[in-house]
């Protein structure tokens, strides 16, 4: 079973009707015990940290999620709030992944936020993007990005390098929407669901 984290996030449906369009069953829940006994979780999410990390702790999900040892999926904000903080507020997050995330910086033709179609450069062959073209584009809609470090295994440019998958131990993160990436990031979502 995979449980969808009820964070209140926009792209939730999305999210739902993509693997229902892979043929997974999936729940969307935000009881604990649910999301500790399934066999692979993702945590959605869309805005800004300081909500998103609102809306888990009043859900009562922040040590939930941050115990989980099952391979565990954070999609745009989800995998901002893997971060250790985010300069938006300034708010502590999830602490899983070291680095702060902070504003893409404004440069002359660069527009924030960064929306629209963009490649990712690997830095290692992530499971993640097994049997997708590296040249495959990605959907972006975000103005605040994690740090290309050591848990960076793929990045996208847009004005500065930012992290666009980052993975440690069972915790993974794409800050592109997989869900809106037609053929590529239904091979990502497919590809998740055979991590082990």
């Amino acid at each position: 079973m995979l449980a969808i984290v009820d964070s209140g996030g926009a792209n939730i449906g999305s999210v739902r009707f993509a693997l229902e369009r892979l043929g997974v069953r999936s729940e969307l829940t935000a009881d604990p015990a649910v999301i500790r006994s399934a066999d692979r979780v993702i945590l959605p999410g869309v805005g800004a940290a300081n909500e998103g990390m609102r809306k888990l702790q009043e859900r009562g999900l922040v040590d939930c999620v941050r115990g989980l040892t099952q391979p565990v999926l954070g999609v745009c904000l989800g995998m901002q709030l893997l971060f250790e903080s985010s300069e938006e507020g300034p708010t502590e997050t999830l602490g899983l992944i070291p680095g702060v995330v902070a504003l893409l910086p404004d440069s002359p033709g660069i527009q924030v936020p960064h929306m629209g179609w963009n490649t990712v450069l690997c830095g290692r062959n992530p499971e993640l993007l097994d049997g997708i073209a590296p040249d495959a584009r990605f959907y972006f809609v975000h103005s605040n990005a994690g740090p290309v470090n050591p848990f960076t295994v793929a990045s996208c440019d847009h004005g500065t390098p930012f992290a666009a998958i980052v993975q440690r131990n069972n915790f993974s993160g794409v800050q592109f929407h997989p869900e809106r990436s037609g053929e590529a990031g239904a091979r990502l979502l497919k590809n998740f669901l055979t991590l082990t």
